[in-house]
């Protein structure tokens, strides 16, 4: 099937910046990916949504990431990316990829969101 597979997590100090990359791989080549973006969550907490944007590039932020974090996408790709700056020790947390897929089956389509296996983001000083 389709694996999502993160990367660009580490340790960075506050004011720093990441960049986060997820890249949709496998057999998709029959798979059209409507939409891809970024949660994040910590420990007792729900994940929650840091950006999304769709295949016609429509972003969608948090507000508590809105104008500190860019999400972009490269639809050749099967690729999106979050660039993080002016990181916060709010901000540490693990992040997981999402897609919301659209696959063809032998008589139907069925829309299925699949999830990467997440990268931590830790903002410490």
């Amino acid at each position: 099937q389709v694996q999502l597979v993160e990367s660009g997590g580490g340790l960075v100090q506050p004011g720093g910046s990441l960049r986060l990359s997820c890249t949709a791989s496998g057999s998709i080549s029959s798979i059209s990916i409507d939409a891809m973006g970024w949660y994040r969550q910590t420990p007792g907490k729900q994940r929650e949504l840091v950006a999304d944007i769709t295949d016609r590039g429509s972003t969608n932020y948090a507000q508590t990431v809105k104008c500190r974090f860019t999400i972009t996408r490269d639809n050749a790709k099967n690729t999106v990316y979050l660039e993080k700056n002016s990181l916060k020790p709010e901000d540490t947390a693990m992040y997981y990829c999402k897609a919301d897929m659209r696959v063809p089956g032998r008589y139907t389509i069925t829309d299925r969101r699949s999830w990467g296996q997440g990268t931590q983001v830790t903002v410490s000083s």
